[in-house]
């Protein structure tokens, strides 16, 4: 029998495509989603339960006889909410329920968690330095929810199995922002810088920037991290090195009329006052997103794809599931 893996969040963009990865190398898969049908797309890959990070109900149902969980789950709203706990409340809380669950069934050995470059990433960057799994953010100092929530979140879990879960291995993977194909209409917060360029929704390019990684290589690093022996009890980076919105302006003009000239900062300040998205990542503007991803190549095994293949590769799906409808090609 293969072994059984847990992932959370199923209609996720990430965790859905921890299940392909999972299920194409041999494992049984099952997945959790808040609403039946959500995940109806990945009904071949993995059997998938009712369950809900606000709720106690179904998560013992849900981990038992699993070897693993990838717990992916976690909210990511395009923009602030107006009370930050709505974001907090479930991270911390949906965490503590998995851990929980996982804990007390008796055959989970291993929890890998999707924590996020947020919970490394100080609130107020140090111009020049790269981040690596040592950095932390501080709550206290973020004024950001999502940030503010992945960090509490990742917290909370080491010190459950430092203290009540002490029987239970955990991996946190820390990625960056996540491009990469979706798999059916629904899609990630995070692909919002190929879709606006694909929908010329601006009138040029700010001069923002990410490090990146490619879903399917963020997949990849979760089986990794639940397969490998030395992955117990460490955080591992995602992420290459930083690139410009310009760059992946560039990328997509080789195949698409896209905005390619670059916007004065007043321009998108101004902008920003009428679009929350944009408000949200104004504070970015002209900040180097340095990290470091060789732990987990060193320790792993872990490779990226290059970025033009997954900038296109994106948008080729985003065009595909009719998610952007007015893009042209060139």
């Amino acid at each position: 029998m293969p072994d059984l893996v847990l992932v959370t969040g199923a209609a996720g963009f990430v965790a859905g495509q921890c299940i392909v990865e999972l299920a194409s190398n041999g494992y049984a898969v099952r997945g959790t989603v808040r609403r039946p049908g959500s995940a109806a797309h990945l009904a071949s890959f993995a059997e998938l339960v009712p369950a809900d990070l606000e709720s106690d109900a179904g998560w013992a149902e849900a981990v038992d006889g699993c070897r693993y969980v990838l717990h992916v789950a976690s909210p990511f709203p395009p923009t602030e909410p107006k009370d930050p706990d709505d974001l907090v409340r479930p991270a911390v809380q949906g965490t503590l329920r998995v851990l929980r669950a996982s804990a007390a069934c008796g055959t989970v050995e291993r929890v890998v968690m999707t924590s996020s470059m947020a919970a490394v990433r100080p609130a107020h960057p140090v111009a020049g330095k790269t981040l690596t799994e040592d950095d932390w953010c501080d709550p206290a100092a973020c004024d950001e929810a999502y940030q503010k929530s992945k960090a509490l979140a990742e917290r909370a879990a080491w010190e459950f199995v430092k203290g009540e879960g002490s029987g239970l291995e955990l991996t946190v993977i820390n990625p960056a922002l996540v491009l990469g194909p979706v798999t059916h209409a629904a899609t990630g917060t995070s692909l919002e810088p190929v879709r606006r360029l694909l929908a010329r929704e601006a009138p040029g390019v700010p001069r923002i920037g990410w490090a990146t990684v490619d879903v399917r290589d963020l997949a990849v690093a979760h089986r990794l991290a639940m397969e490998s022996p030395v992955a117990a009890g460490n955080r591992y980076i995602c992420a290459g090195p930083h690139v410009w919105m310009s760059e992946m302006a560039q990328v997509l003009a080789t195949r698409y009329r896209v905005p390619t000239r670059a916007v004065p900062y007043w321009l998108v300040w101004l902008l920003a006052r009428f679009d929350p998205t944009i408000r949200g990542v104004l504070g970015d503007w002209g900040v180097l997103a340095l990290t470091s991803a060789d732990k987990a190549r060193r320790d792993l095994g872990w490779t990226m794809r290059p970025l033009t293949e997954t900038v296109l590769d994106t948008a080729a799906a985003l065009i595909e599931h009719q998610v952007v409808t007015t893009a042209r090609p060139v």
